[in-house]
């Protein structure tokens, strides 16, 4: 079925923050939790983050220091984090990756159903694509296209969101087989199967390109330049 909704994550996938989200987060954890229960760089620990959505990290960093989970000081976390990932994104780690920006470019002349599928909250997805002057792309209000880490711990459930909002945005439900989940992570490509979704992987992230074959994504390139990623995207 030809794909008549794009739903990009972020991390890995449209940028390289620049470990600028690990920074912000570890800062922020230490800002409620500290209490110097461990030294701040260590927050995360050995974590891989990778597909991880940001409410989801927050859990699991208090469960690992014994620290009972709260969704109200979760939110209180996250918060704090988005200030300090303000601040961290302008270092000079981050970039925009190969691709993206003539990409999104053509699919804003073809008027293409576009939209946000990932595990950062709002203003932190927000954040993080005006870094790069990506944040015009995208919409981030009442009748957009979007799935963020506020809609849900479990990826699948960012995606079912990110499909409801399709469905509104276009007037009809969309079939979860003609929207088209881009990520760069194993658990990306999990959470679009769960959904009934297909999957475009690109080896942007920490994952190549036979990783991501082994995961079962139904397409794989190396970077979103690729002519077989243009022509997916753009037919």
């Amino acid at each position: 079925m030809r794909p008549n909704v794009l739903l990009f994550d972020i991390d890995g996938t449209l940028v390289n923050a620049g470990g600028a989200g690990r920074r912000a987060l570890e800062a922020a954890l230490e800002q409620h939790l500290g209490g110097a229960v461990r030294p701040q760089e260590a927050w995360l620990g050995g974590m891989k983050l990778d597909g991880m959505t940001d409410r989801l990290i927050v859990r699991e960093a208090m469960l690992a220091v014994g620290h009972p989970f709260q969704e109200a000081l979760c939110d209180r976390v996250l918060d704090t984090y988005a200030g300090h990932l303000e601040r961290e994104i302008q270092g000079p780690g981050y970039r925009v990756l190969p691709g993206v920006e003539v990409l999104l470019e053509a699919l804003g002349a073809r008027r293409a159903t576009v939209g946000l599928c990932t595990g950062n909250i709002l203003r932190g997805a927000r954040v993080k694509l005006a870094r790069g002057g990506l944040d015009r792309h995208f919409g981030f209000g009442n009748g957009d296209v979007y799935g963020f880490g506020s809609d849900g711990e479990a990826r699948e459930l960012i995606v079912g969101a990110a499909l409801r909002r399709a469905s509104a945005r276009l007037g009809r439900r969309v079939d979860p087989r003609e929207a088209l989940v881009i990520g760069d992570t194993p658990r990306d490509i999990a959470a679009a199967r769960a959904a009934g979704c297909p999957v475009l992987a690109v080896a942007t992230g920490r994952f190549g390109v036979k990783a991501l074959q082994a995961e079962g994504a139904d397409h794989v390139v190396p970077t979103l330049e690729s002519p077989h990623a243009t022509a997916l995207l753009l037919q």
